[in-house]
């Protein structure tokens, strides 16, 4: 049986909005850098991202990261999820270059299970997630348009679920909640400058 609340369509329109969003954004932000990115480690776990960073005053950004993975692997396992991780940065010299400090927000769904090495092996996981956090990050120039960084949060995370057991055809548990405080963000991106 499918996750009662699957990855769908109504998922894919919501990241086809923020893209949308994205690109307003763009259009809008005249004179200022904006820096299109990927992050690394996301990309090992076969997930799709994307991230915009656009400069609003002298040493402030604002970052908007979209992530959506819908692969199911072998075995039934999956770690299918979607995400949007806006974020509002300063800078301490300059935009785009050294040490920055983060504030950012979290949304996203997810259908995961089956993946013994992150302690999920017997139940599979299908819901929403809402939270945020802090972050620090320190970002390399190479030149006048690469540069990559290094990033990591902590924060609160409200997640609302339903559990199966693994099997393909199993009967729902229940539906559960649950905080959690810890790590929210981490990141590796390579970054492409275009302004």
């Amino acid at each position: 049986m499918e996750a009662t609340k699957p990855i769908t369509v109504y998922c894919i329109r919501k990241l086809v909005f923020v893209q949308t969003l994205l690109m307003l954004l763009v259009f809008s932000a005249k004179g200022q850098n904006i820096g299109i990115k990927s992050n690394l480690l996301y990309d090992v776990t076969s997930t799709f991202n994307i991230g915009m960073e656009v400069g609003f005053a002298p040493k402030w950004t604002l970052e908007l990261p979209v992530n959506y993975n819908p692969w199911s692997f072998p075995k039934n396992r999956k770690l299918k999820h979607w995400g949007v991780q806006p974020e509002a940065r300063y800078w301490f010299c300059e935009r785009f270059i050294g040490h920055f400090i983060g504030l950012h927000g979290i949304v996203g769904g997810y259908n995961v299970g089956g993946l013994k090495m992150f302690g999920i092996d017997e139940h599979r996981y299908d819901g929403n997630l809402y939270g945020g956090g802090v972050s620090y990050g320190y970002q390399w120039l190479f030149n006048k348009r690469w540069s990559m960084e290094a990033t990591v949060g902590v924060g609160y995370v409200f997640l609302d679920h339903a559990k199966f057991p693994c099997g393909t055809c199993e009967a729902k548990i229940g539906d559960f909640t649950k905080s959690w405080f810890g790590p929210t963000k981490a990141g590796i991106s390579l970054i492409y400058i275009i302004r």
